[in-house]
């Protein structure tokens, strides 16, 4: 295959790209890449690339980045201490410009697209073909493709064979949509668990708390991107893409009401926010929000309030994102790992680099909880990022 690589995605013709996404998430799509582009988020430097047969005709594409990283990113807690407290002195310490392959601000598995008529193995050659000479000829330390979960095993011996290590990453959480109302929702969970929640919706709303479901908050940029940040800052698990005003302002005014957020007021004062995605059919929960770092029960009550709105827009699945996990499994959601290939351009230190992420970082093992009278099986058939080929 042949690869034409693109520095801006305003360069690449809209029409070929968006052809080849077929069934795959509308945030591999011309718009949405658009939208991140032009918030301005960190100091990432984006490409695309479209791959081509023999004949011209694009088969696939990927998009990459680069972008400085803590490679300690995960580490433990004694270790990050540690490293706080040298950065006083070297503030970059350990933190590196390399090139991911991926989408920014979202979890796609795997990190490209193809059609049927493509091999993994022809895919997997011609990214990393791509993602090597750019790295050879930038200088970049460290080449990294993100996101794999289940159903992308095909690969990992593929990126192995080109000296890649692979790595877990910080776990995702997911939760099967089976019912068609909140109320049966809490009926399908085991008392303990029920009786948990009800607890602290009812202090909720004891203070007053509810919500709405908006689409349309464009006006309300600033304070939402405000509401991030305090959340952000408070963060100890992982901390990285800062979001701007524009990247919400954008997201309501460009994607046609699959955006959508959830404001939290108690009484009139607006103290929360859920960023949602309607993305075909699984909702995800992109980010929260609130007005200050108190350690109450608002979260809990709005997860609740993701999963009621994820049960009436009628999606199939739920993504809940990373951390905070005890809340959620509380809630039902299912942990399920994400894995990510490592490879470093100097071949001497690409030896040590798998032992060396190992490590620096330690992503937390969790173990998924029965919180549902009749278990949930996960349904493999509607996964958004099946990959067709595999």
């Amino acid at each position: 295959m042949k690869a034409q690589v693109f520095k801006s995605i305003d360069e690449v013709p809209q029409t070929q790209w968006d052809a080849l996404l077929g069934e795959r998430s509308i945030t591999f799509s011309h718009r949405f890449w658009s939208i991140i582009e032009q918030s301005r988020l960190n100091d990432f430097d984006y490409r695309h690339v479209l791959f081509s047969d023999d004949a011209g005709q694009p088969v696939a594409l990927t998009s990459f980045y680069s972008i400085t990283t803590d490679i300690a990113i995960f580490a433990p807690a004694p270790l990050r201490k540690l490293l706080t407290g040298l950065r006083r002195v070297y503030p970059n310490l350990l933190k590196f410009r390399m090139l991911e392959c991926g989408t920014p601000i979202i979890l796609n598995s795997p990190p490209f697209v193809a059609l049927p008529s493509v091999t993994a193995e022809q895919l997997a050659t011609a990214v990393h073909t791509v993602l090597a000479d750019t790295a050879r000829r930038e200088g970049q330390f460290l080449t990294v493709i993100r996101d794999f979960e289940a159903g992308s095993e095909v690969y990992t011996p593929l990126f192995a064979g080109f000296g890649y290590h692979w790595a877990d990453l910080l776990p995702n959480t997911y939760l099967e949509i089976r019912w068609q109302t909140a109320a049966e929702y809490q009926t399908a969970l085991k008392s303990y668990y029920r009786s948990k929640l009800r607890k602290h919706l009812k202090r909720n709303a004891e203070l007053g708390v509810h919500h709405t479901l908006v689409t349309d908050f464009a006006d309300l940029a600033d304070t939402l991107c405000a509401q991030w940040m305090v959340v952000h800052e408070q963060a100890d698990e992982f901390q990285r893409e800062v979001l701007t005003p524009d990247f919400y302002r954008a997201l309501s005014e460009r994607l046609d009401g699959r955006a959508k957020v959830l404001l939290f007021h108690r009484g009139e004062a607006l103290v929360g926010h859920a960023l949602l995605l309607h993305d075909g059919q699984e909702l995800r929960w992109l980010y929260f929000g609130r007005e200050t770092a108190v350690n109450d029960s608002l979260y809990l009550y709005v997860a609740h309030a993701v999963i009621e709105t994820a049960i009436a827009l009628k999606v199939q699945r739920l993504e809940m994102g990373l951390t905070t996990y005890p809340i959620k499994q509380d809630l039902g959601a299912q942990v399920t790992p994400i894995r990510i290939a490592l490879r470093a351009r100097s071949r001497l230190i690409n030896f040590f680099v798998g032992l060396g992420y190992a490590v620096l970082n330690r992503p937390p093992k969790v173990e998924n909880r029965a919180v549902f009278k009749v278990p949930i099986q996960r349904t493999p058939a509607i996964r958004r990022t099946k990959n067709r080929q595999t």
